[in-house]
């Protein structure tokens, strides 16, 4: 009996890497790649060696000098005496406030008017759509105007809220609606004021644990579960035995007008107010927009089905329609998070100190380092857009179709 001969062993060739389809995708991507870091390693080659012939050599040490101006809205201790790197922190920090702020509030009313777009009721459908329109195909600039002039620049200077003045306290006197900000009650934090955190995350941990069981209650046997009072009771309870047992750890400054301003309390600028409302309602507008289109994404016969089952509308809503539709929101979702966050940079309108104000406009205009203070400003912008695509790709990774 003849011995079947074994093929020949293929021999790599130089060739293989232009015509063989195994290797051709790597090669034209490895040589892309190539001369695009030659591209970018000229290009900057050739600006550092321009600007030391101009005498300017690229050089950070102006992150070190003494930053010599003001800024109002903080999250950290700041002085005009600091640095020109400790107001770009706060800065930094500024815009991550304002971003953040702006993405929870611009989801839930997004989700919200994205919803209610496609309710059943002609007049609630027709001024969510009407919302939209105008929201969305009108610059947020000028949203951030008519926003800041409109609302908080007629607001009355603090003098009108002494005894017998024009205006006066809202929320039983704690809180004062001014020109300069919303001056509120802030948080005074005592000893034992660790233990009630403590105990408050405790308390949110066990909420989670409960919803879980309770989700997976539902699905496993179809059994419901009481969520809303059960975690209500959990979230408060706790916290409130807490508080009186520990002796009040944490009490409420209320601000109390002065010679000149108010004293004590917290203190909100108007220029963020307005730069967080009109970041909110620009933004929301296209996210309810990507919602209500992944609500009709969702086959019309899913809901019929799960009304035949006998579940209410709004369990529709939360346990079919809106877990399926989340594969069609999440992905365009990210993009309208870049763009908030990018848009904040218009802080300058209102005269928010964000980073762009502080680093890329204030310190540059101080130490004349333009490359330098806008090259750290697009490398911190794209840090937080790669964080924010980062963290939306993996919540989008969960809720994808698992193929087998």
């Amino acid at each position: 009996m003849a011995m079947a001969a074994e093929p020949p062993k293929a021999v790599f060739r130089i060739s293989d890497l232009i015509y063989d389809t195994r290797y051709r995708s790597a090669t034209i991507q490895t040589v892309a790649m190539v001369l695009i870091l030659s591209l970018v390693f000229w290009l900057g080659r050739n600006v550092v060696i321009n600007l030391e012939a101009l005498g300017r050599p690229i050089d950070f040490g102006f992150l070190t000098q003494q930053a010599g101006y003001d800024i109002g809205q903080t999250l950290i201790p700041y002085a005009s005496t600091d640095t020109h790197g400790r107001a770009a922190l706060v800065g930094i920090l500024n815009t991550l406030l304002v971003s953040a702020m702006g993405c929870v509030l611009a989801t839930v009313l997004g989700v919200v008017i994205g919803i209610l777009r496609l309710s059943k009721n002609w007049i609630v459908a027709r001024l969510m759509a009407v919302y939209v329109e105008i929201f969305r195909n009108v610059p947020l600039l000028f949203w951030i105007y008519a926003i800041f002039f409109g609302f908080f620049l007629d607001r009355p200077a603090p003098n009108a809220f002494r005894e017998g003045g024009t205006a006066a306290m809202t929320f039983w006197g704690t809180t004062a609606f001014t020109n300069r900000g919303v001056y509120m009650p802030a948080q005074v934090w005592g000893p034992g004021s660790w233990g009630l955190v403590v105990i408050l995350v405790a308390s949110i941990v066990a909420a989670v644990i409960w919803h879980r069981r309770a989700r997976q209650a539902l699905f496993d046997s179809g059994r419901v579960i009481p969520v809303l009072w059960p975690v209500l009771g959990m979230l408060i309870l706790p916290t409130l035995i807490g508080y009186y047992l520990l002796g009040r750890p944490v009490t409420l400054e209320v601000p109390v007008i002065g010679r000149f301003n108010f004293e004590g309390g917290g203190t909100v600028s108007n220029a963020l107010l307005a730069l967080w409302l009109a970041l909110s309602l620009y933004t929301a507008s296209f996210i309810a927009e990507i919602v209500r289109a992944g609500i009709l994404a969702i086959s019309r016969g899913q809901t019929e089905a799960a009304g035949a089952l006998g579940l209410r509308s709004n369990r529709i809503m939360s346990l079919v329609v809106l877990p399926q539709a989340m594969r069609v929101i999440i992905p365009p979702l990210i993009s309208q998070y870049l763009n908030l966050t990018k848009n904040s940079s218009l802080a300058l309108a209102t005269g928010y100190m964000d980073v762009r104000n502080t680093l890329g406009g204030i310190t540059i205009n101080q130490t004349g380092k333009e490359l330098e203070g806008m090259l750290l400003v697009g490398v911190f912008y794209l840090i937080v857009s790669l964080s924010i695509s980062g963290v939306m790709n993996l919540i989008n990774a969960r809720v994808k179709l698992k193929e087998r």
